[in-house]
């Protein structure tokens, strides 16, 4: 098995720098698809490679949404944990208090129920008054700060009872968000899947040369217009590691929500990578770009990130010499492609 990942990684790297490496490679023009059926709308293979590469966009912003919602309920479950502890503990302090003035009641009561105060009068010996005068200053001290610590206790259990309904609250909020982009992205991979099905072995290899010829194309347009001519910066000793992490996954489906280690989504890729070089970064690729330190392009350096599309719904790990590993969609798996390929909204850098 070991083997034949590695031949198949081996094989999607060559096609890749293939493609990278020559720009006056051309593409054959794809064939025309056969005539669609009666009465059924007819679509051109370039169309249809449209209209799958909307539908996989947005499930791909849809999962970014679905991971962020599984983030920030993971987060809020782990402060309703906290809070409970607290409330555990806060409780049984407040019983310890109660207990412990109960005890001083009772020992008033044993004494003939008379306070401190007025037992002291009765006496007739001066160092005895003395003695109890301190004690009665000990005394009251000691009860006015049980009653401070009783209120305060008291007020910090009302607390987090009301922060532990708060988070609650967030996190039903947060399960309503994961439950509909789960919806939306199955809906949206299972739209798309339904065309690719009805598509002949011939259509769908026609149609992978498309996507081949459309990201040439871009990638193509985006060396020819010097975008890389003053990048020359060489990568941190963690973008290193980053790198090796990354790049070890090629060959892996995408799989939407994965983090590893037998599959990825893009995000899911670059944060488990970056974690493998010592350095937490945001689980999804909306907040990698929200978060993270922007650099501009001609500041990259291998292991930066290069965020995708106006939502930042994309993400892929720059390796240099214009290349990227990405977990690119559901039905491909993690690859090498031009960091041009696709449109870049900016870089971030997880190390500066």
């Amino acid at each position: 098995m070991n083997r034949r990942r590695c031949a198949t990684a081996a094989i999607t790297l060559v096609c890749a720098l293939t493609v990278l490496a020559s720009p006056g490679q051309a593409f054959a023009a794809p064939e025309p698809p056969p005539a669609a059926g009666p009465g059924a709308p007819k679509k051109s293979l370039e169309e249809v490679r449209l209209e799958l590469d909307g539908l996989y966009r947005k499930a791909s912003s849809a999962t970014d949404a679905y991971n962020l919602a599984e983030e920030q309920a993971d987060k809020q479950s782990a402060e309703i944990v906290k809070l409970a502890q607290e409330i555990v503990k806060g409780q049984a302090r407040i019983d310890e208090l109660k207990n412990r003035a109960g005890a001083a009641a009772r020992a008033q009561y044993r004494d003939g129920g008379l306070p401190p105060e007025a037992q002291l009068v009765l006496t007739d010996d001066p160092q005895l008054f003395l003695d109890g005068a301190g004690r009665i200053q000990q005394g009251q001290k000691a009860t006015k700060d049980l009653l401070g610590e009783l209120t305060r206790t008291q007020a910090d259990l009302a607390s987090y009872t009301k922060d532990a309904s708060a988070h609650w609250q967030k996190l039903e909020a947060n399960r309503v968000k994961q439950a509909k982009a789960k919806k939306e992205i199955n809906d949206r991979i299972a739209a798309a899947k339904k065309i690719e099905d009805r598509l002949e072995k011939e259509e769908r290899e026609r149609l992978l040369r498309l996507e081949q010829q459309a990201q040439y194309k871009a990638q193509t347009a985006w060396l020819s217009s010097g975008a890389l001519k003053d990048v020359n910066s060489k990568s941190s000793v963690q973008g290193k590691k980053a790198i090796r992490f990354a790049t070890a996954q090629i060959g892996k489906p995408y799989v939407w929500g994965a983090e590893g280690p037998g599959s990825y989504d893009c995000s899911g890729l670059t944060s488990q990578a970056w974690a493998a070089a010592g350095r937490g970064i945001p689980r999804t690729s909306q907040e990698q770009w929200r978060l993270l330190p922007r650099i501009a392009i001609k500041d990259m350096r291998p292991g930066d990130l290069i965020i995708y599309w106006a939502d930042a719904s994309h993400v892929g790990m720059y390796i240099g010499d214009g290349a990227i590993v990405h977990a690119p969609r559901p039905g491909r798996n993690v690859t090498i492609a031009g960091a041009g390929s696709m449109t870049i909204l900016g870089v971030v850098r997880p190390d500066k």
